[in-house]
């Protein structure tokens, strides 16, 4: 199973880690942090060092109830991003994290190599056709709504089915366009209560009918705090369970803000399954 990015072939047999780098002011973890460019670089550089092989960039937050971002703010503050970080890693891959299409552009033509859509084309209809042009790694996301309202959209028959037949539209819709590289994201904590969330993990292996591969992004997410009853800072060794376990279901993609520690869940679960390390 690989993907081609900018050329390059990533086997995904072996879990790769995304590392997140969220250049908006609200994010729900580290929202405001990475501030100028000294500490975006050095961010980057400690996640590519711990292993990252990919770096997701959000300039717009997707938390419940995120404020409203112009299309021509968020490519304002993403594309400066990712110049910056592509003088100093020329060789880094980077994700954007983005459901509009004009975003998608920008950003592909600036150097990005993979668009992380959390809309899967719902909000934006120019969405699949800008990535067939610049034929890029597509990662689409189960969701309903928009950030603003997704929590309001939690009502399900069988939640899994549902997004089963979600994900299989947008495969149609995606190979008849000759798009060529798709990843899944279940979309945790959108569009889901903390029990929804818990039922998709649990029967996670059921979207590898879709010969896929499938990322996981439960870190520091409130499904992990608010069951522990602690803060999303205190929600690391929580994330690592979960990643462990989404690891156990197939996921090929970890999206953490934590790079170190997913890299050990996938160095272990690699040892106890293939003792390839």
């Amino acid at each position: 199973m690989t993907i081609n990015c900018k050329g390059q072939l990533i086997d995904l047999s072996v879990p790769k880690v995304m590392g997140i780098l969220n250049v908006t002011p609200n994010s729900f973890f580290d929202g405001g942090k990475y501030k100028n460019e000294e500490e975006i670089i050095s961010q980057v550089e400690k996640m590519l060092s711990e292993g990252a092989t990919f770096i997701d960039i959000g300039a717009y937050s997707s938390k419940p109830s995120a404020e409203f971002v112009t299309e021509a703010e968020e490519i304002e503050r993403i594309v400066p991003v990712i110049e910056l970080i592509l003088k100093h890693f020329p060789e880094a891959l980077l994700s954007i994290d983005t459901f509009r299409a004009e975003v998608a552009k920008a950003s592909i033509e600036n150097g990005a190599a993979i668009i992380n859509d959390i809309a899967a084309g719902e909000l934006d209809d120019k969405m699949f056709d800008v990535i067939a042009k610049y034929n890029v790694p597509y990662i689409m996301m189960h969701m309903r709504g928009n950030p603003q309202t997704m929590q309001s959209l939690t009502e399900y028959d069988d939640i899994v089915k549902e997004m089963l037949f979600y994900f299989s539209e947008k495969v149609k819709k995606a190979r008849s366009l000759g798009i060529i590289d798709l990843i899944l994201d279940p979309g945790f904590g959108f569009a889901k209560t903390t029990d929804q969330n818990y039922e998709v993990l649990q029967k996670m292996e059921l979207f590898n009918v879709l010969e896929l591969p499938v990322l996981a992004g439960v870190s520091r997410k409130s499904m992990i705090y608010k069951t522990l009853g602690n803060s999303a800072q205190e929600a690391l060794n929580g994330t690592t369970v979960l990643n462990t376990i989404a690891l156990t279901k197939g996921a090929k993609i970890l999206r953490v803000h934590d790079v170190k520690e997913a890299m050990e869940c996938v160095t272990l679960f690699e040892k106890m399954n293939y003792n390839k390390i």
